[in-house]
């Protein structure tokens, strides 16, 4: 259930669904924004990037562990078949070109938590020997579990989208702080994010202002306050306001992915704050 935090908001949220208002009560950060490299500059609406990289099959790469440690900055045909390894298993390290960036260090981050791991972004031994024996992502028992869906676990910060029963992405994702936050009138609350079974329900494109700060592309799935969003900042734990944070990468088509309104959206797990 949502706490009283969430109960503000949702309040705030019904009431700007029901009248089809642009100002929503989200969740994001006020730095967000300003720290927003070029590429997705909030006059552009959305980003055209390619997506093909989560539908690869995952039996379509065999993978050998590399002989060095891979970590970002560095090249190499290793880093590239670490990329394509990365994406035949459902993760997504964003162009696949041999070059370790910041969206393959994210993939690893989501990788490494599955798989039990330190979260390091770096492929030392034991994450080479996880490349080549991963473990399978476990989806948790719930009643009205849909075939099609979106799943995030607060206690690993990931989500899993699945299609028909198939796991389609796994992303790195950064959920509730739990810190306490000035919220205005209401006084100060919990930067939490609410477990539960929800729906989406509404997707707005581009830069999206909202009392705390602005959110890119968010996909809403309690009322307008709730979003699975893109945002500059996505770091290793949880750190948001209560939304669900995913790498800018992911946010320029993770909505093309599901269908909105009504994809189920289920929120479970402890909080890493709260263990």
């Amino acid at each position: 259930m949502a706490r009283t935090h969430g109960r503000k908001l949702a309040t705030i949220g019904a009431t700007a669904l029901a009248a089809a208002a642009i100002t929503v009560a989200g969740c994001a950060t006020a730095e967000t924004a300003a720290a927003a490299p070029a590429a997705f500059a909030r006059t552009s609406g959305s980003v055209a990037l390619a997506a093909k990289a989560v539908t690869t099959s995952v039996t379509a790469v065999a993978y050998s562990a590399p002989a060095r440690d891979l970590a970002p900055g560095m090249k190499g045909t290793d880093v590239k078949a670490l990329q394509e390894r990365l994406a035949a298993l459902k993760y997504y390290p964003g162009t696949i070109d041999g070059e370790f960036g910041g969206n393959t260090q994210e993939a690893l981050w989501a990788f490494q938590a599955i798989n039990g791991l330190k979260q390091t972004g770096v492929v030392d031994s034991a994450t080479k020997q996880a490349l080549v024996h991963p473990k399978a992502y476990k989806s948790p028992y719930y009643p009205g579990k849909r075939a099609t869906r979106i799943e995030v676990s607060q206690a690993l910060e990931v989500l899993v989208l699945f299609d028909n029963n198939k796991i389609e992405l796994i992303s790195h994702v950064s959920s509730g702080g739990g810190y306490l936050y000035n919220c205005g009138s209401y006084g100060c609350s919990r930067a939490e994010t609410p477990n539960g079974t929800y729906n989406t329900t509404v997707f707005m494109p581009g830069w999206v202002t909202v009392p705390l700060g602005e959110m890119y592309n968010p996909v809403f799935f309690i009322s307008t306050v709730y979003a699975i969003h893109g945002d500059t900042y996505v770091p290793v734990g949880p750190a948001s306001h209560g939304c669900i944070r995913v790498p800018m990468d992911i946010a320029a088509f993770f909505h093309k992915l599901v269908v909105t309104p009504g994809t189920q959206v289920h929120v479970y797990g402890t909080p890493q704050w709260e263990s």
